[in-house]
């Protein structure tokens, strides 16, 4: 059995009415992703015949009116302009994230000769971003978890990075022995206590909570910034933890220490010189 693609966006959207923010258009980004086809020929096409019997079409449709987000459904994600494959074994990228790569930017000459570690490469989305935007950069990328390493080495590959980027298994800095110049992390940084939304349970639960306070992981970092005399550090972080930041560095000589906003202005990062 077929229907046009019009009739069928209806039936997807009142599916997921209810369910998502916006259920009209994250019935066109399933079908779209599900067509392969782009936003151009889904406006041209409305009245051409679908076959809805495709067991993957039902199987998509079903698990996103569970709240299974729909970039794990389509192994797609949008991220800085770009598109990056994406699946259970890494945290799907989020919009305020590009504020983080843009801070670093805005500070590293795409010249300059240096050494960048990333703790907690997850998806590889912002390692990539910088290896893409700092040609002459030596990038060494490190998570905990295998899964989203592979998820990285995926996308890492589809970018011609692997030469760029190298990957290793390890906690925090516990496999890095070079001299490092840039320490770039979006840590875990939610309370273990603290309410989540139902799409974020289907997501890696390491890469979300960061500790029962929810900054323990932040602060190791900034430990091992210390320790190792990493000359900048940059960090997302969540929007209520800048006075925390601020007072565990009371201790600390620093150079400069200066927070950024994400799109909603609130705090979510800082960039960190000493």
């Amino acid at each position: 059995m077929s229907k046009r693609l019009k009739e069928l966006h209806e039936e997807i959207t009142l599916r997921l009415n209810g369910v998502v923010e916006s259920p009209r258009r994250e019935a066109e980004l399933l079908l779209m992703a599900y067509l392969q086809k782009d936003q151009l020929y889904f406006i041209t096409h409305q009245d051409d015949f679908i076959d809805d019997n495709d067991p993957r079409l039902f199987e998509w449709i079903e698990k996103r009116s569970r709240n299974v987000p729909l970039e794990y459904l389509t192994n797609r994600v949008s991220f800085y302009s770009r598109e990056f494959y994406i699946d259970e074994g890494a945290l799907i990228p989020r919009p305020e994230t590009e504020h983080l790569v843009d801070e670093v930017l805005s500070r590293v000459p795409a010249d300059d000769v240096i050494t960048i570690v990333e703790v907690g490469i997850g998806s590889g989305i912002i390692s990539i971003l910088l290896a893409l935007h700092l040609p002459q950069a030596r990038l060494i990328a490190v998570d905990i978890s295998p899964k989203a390493l592979a998820v990285a080495r995926r996308n890492i590959e589809a970018f011609g990075l692997s030469d760029r980027i190298e990957l290793r298994e390890g906690d925090l800095l516990s496999c890095i022995d070079e001299k490092i110049d840039l320490l770039v992390s979006n840590p875990p940084y939610i309370a273990h206590d603290a309410p989540l939304e139902s799409n974020l349970s289907y997501e890696p639960q390491n890469a979300l909570f960061g500790g029962d306070v929810g900054d323990e992981i932040i602060q190791r970092l900034l430990d091992e910034v210390y320790k190792r005399r990493i000359p900048m550090f940059a960090c997302e972080m969540g929007y209520d933890q800048r006075i925390k930041v601020q007072e565990y560095l009371k201790s600390f000589a620093v150079q400069s220490l200066d927070f950024y906003t994400d799109y909603a202005s609130f705090d979510r990062g800082f960039i960190l010189k000493i």
